[in-house]
């Protein structure tokens, strides 16, 4: 039995790890439930899992969870960051799955490094922001990084027992999102309602957004280049509108290894969960003789300049590509908000990267006021 801690358990990836330990109860528990602020669902998570813990933002979220669970439910009940540090590193789990959207999961997902729990990780944020110091201490540690994302999973499985040495690029794969074919002088109008219309993918407001600017692909390159060790310059990315093959590695010798399945996060879940066994889960491959056709194309930097700027802090490393991921944040907000137009999303990360001074060799304290300084320097350029 392995018993989980999840971070994030009421958002697409947590849902989707919930359907997988339903499948094997006998194989996964869970210990403790972890949300931001979606309480009712994460009462029902509490209702059918009866965790140790459950963990919400804050103060009032828990008032409210402790109210919606029933007289005797013996769920201890935890809120704020001590609180999701308590549940990363609760002594009878042996897996947390990170899953928190953003640079929330940073702390917790070092908590439970330094409780030597293994990491199923879906929250690129924590290395994206801070992947020069989570690598090293999870080598420390001797604590296994799992990627949950379908193109890193897709990365590591097509690595699995070949020499790292002999790998010549990782290629990422995009869907394109809702604006592959959109062109460039209609960028400007496009809505909220719009953007929120992923052809492919089924997942949270704020990822669905990233996926609309190709910033979430240009976070993969990041995270990317800390899972596997692979300088920015080795990194591709080409859109790829069936989202069949996941990702691919090109080694030196010119032969390619991709690996291929539905457009389904299951997948990539259940095999960070049980590795290095797969599961069962129920899932078809693709039907290979009905696809008319799997087409492959170079993205857009000047029509998704998110991308660009996301190779650009890859990069420059230090404390830019924190900077980078806190603008985003920032403005992905103010967008779903409707406070600002599509295009000033990449408009407000461009300034507030080149209003940084970067910090190349960071410690932790740096990274948190990095992201606390573009937090505030984005906020700003929000109203310009």
């Amino acid at each position: 039995m392995k018993y989980l801690t999840l971070l994030g358990s009421t958002g697409s990836i947590g849902k989707n790890v919930l359907e997988i330990v339903r499948l094997y109860p006998d194989r996964f528990g869970v210990k403790a439930l972890c949300a931001a602020t979606s309480v009712e669902l994460l009462a029902a998570q509490v209702r059918e899992f009866s965790p140790q813990i459950a963990c919400v933002i804050d103060e009032p979220h828990r008032e409210k969870l402790k109210r919606l669970l029933p007289a005797g439910c013996r769920t201890e009940l935890l809120c704020g960051v001590d609180g999701y540090k308590q549940a990363a590193s609760h002594a009878d789990v042996s897996m947390v799955v990170s899953a928190f959207v953003g640079a929330a999961g940073l702390v917790p997902t070092l908590a439970a490094i330094h409780a030597g729990k293994s990491i199923a990780l879906a929250n690129k944020e924590t290395l994206v922001t801070a992947g020069d110091l989570v690598m090293p201490l999870a080598a420390e540690k001797g604590v296994p990084i799992l990627p949950v994302d379908s193109e890193h999973s897709a990365i590591f499985q097509c690595m699995n027992g070949e020499n790292p040495r002999e790998v010549g690029k990782l290629i990422l794969t995009a869907s394109g999102g809702p604006f592959r074919s959109t062109p460039v002088d209609e960028m400007g109008a496009i809505t909220l309602a719009q953007a929120l219309n992923h052809p492919t993918w089924s997942m949270g407001k704020k990822i669905t957004i990233d996926s609309a600017t190709l910033m979430n692909k240009g976070l993969e390159v990041i995270e990317a280049h800390h899972l596997f060790g692979t300088p920015a310059s080795r990194i591709e990315v080409v859109v790829h509108p069936q989202s069949i093959v996941h990702s691919m590695v090109a080694y030196v010798d010119g032969v390619v290894m991709a690996q291929m399945g539905q457009p389904d996060m299951k997948g990539a879940i259940a095999y960070a969960l049980n590795y290095p066994q797969r599961l069962d889960i129920g899932m078809a491959a693709p039907d290979f003789a009905a696809l008319a056709s799997l087409t492959f194309e170079k993205p857009d930097f000047t029509k998704f300049r998110c991308l660009k700027l996301a190779f650009e802090a890859a990069e420059a490393g230090g404390t830019l590509p924190t900077v980078l991921n806190a603008a985003n944040e920032v403005a992905v907000a103010a967008f779903l908000e409707e406070r600002i137009a599509f295009l000033d999303i990449p408009r407000i990360i461009e300034t507030t990267m080149d209003a940084h001074g970067v910090i190349t060799r960071p410690v932790l304290d740096d990274v948190q006021e990095a992201d606390a300084w573009a937090r505030r320097k984005a906020t700003e350029l929000l109203c310009r």
